[in-house]
């Protein structure tokens, strides 16, 4: 039995750099597909939104001189070479997968459409959105809630390297304590930073669940799959 049937996983750029200073670490690219892939064939339907950070950051350019909106579009094309190495991962052990962009972009993948995505996820394609919203001033956190509501995902997953959300950041604070279950409401009262504001306001409005856990942990994926307790939950 799975708990949810479609779900939309975040990943973000810095989580596949894995222990290297910048770029692509192959081995936890193939960590991450190997577990997607795991899902997908217990049933559920996957869309997968990923970050740029790992090679170019917007607002990291836009430090460096870079005019914003410049900034932003180089860091939407960061995550399409990204989206590509997780293509080409997926290739690698059979699994199906399509890309598509928020942006035109056609020798690479296909134009974002609610109806082929859903089509893809259902025919077991794995859904990869690449090009965070197609709007500068906009993250791919707010790119992961907008295309979880559109695809009618049952749930956010966002992947990190902790394993859910505590009352402090547990690498600094020994004392933190991890949450289990908490609501948007209590989340907002704590000010927890999950993801940026317009995104969680998204899921909030759309009631849209998040569960963030430890994505570096093998086979977590798969028990939040069937509905075991992991990471922390906000609804």
């Amino acid at each position: 039995m799975i708990k949810y049937n479609r779900v939309l996983l975040k990943l973000s750029g810095e989580a596949l750099m894995g222990d290297d200073n910048y770029g692509i670490n192959a081995e936890i690219v193939n960590s991450y597909v190997e577990q997607v892939s795991e899902i997908v064939k217990m049933g559920v339907q996957v869309g997968i939104v990923i970050g740029g950070g790992n090679i170019f950051r917007g607002m990291t350019g836009t430090g460096k001189g870079f005019d914003r909106v410049i900034g932003d579009q180089m860091g939407m094309m960061a995550t399409v070479i990204n989206s590509m190495a997780l293509l080409s991962s997926f290739e690698n052990i059979g699994q199906e997968a399509s890309v598509f962009t928020a942006f035109s972009i056609e020798s690479i993948g296909e134009r974002f459409s609610k109806q082929k995505a859903i089509h893809a996820m259902k025919s077991n394609k794995v859904a990869i959105f690449s090009g965070g919203t197609g709007n500068p001033f906009f993250t791919t956190d707010s790119a992961s809630a907008l295309r979880a509501v559109e695809i009618e995902a049952d749930v956010l997953l966002k992947g990190t390297r902790v394993d859910g959300i505590y009352t402090a950041d547990p690498e600094k604070d020994p004392q933190a304590t991890k949450f289990g279950q908490i609501s948007f409401d209590e989340t907002i009262k704590r000010n927890l930073k999950i993801m940026d504001q317009t995104a969680f306001t998204m899921c909030k409005e759309n009631n849209l669940p998040i569960v963030v856990f430890d994505m570096n942990k093998s086979g977590n994926l798969g028990k939040i799959a069937k509905g075991e307790k992991i990471g922390t939950l906000v609804s």
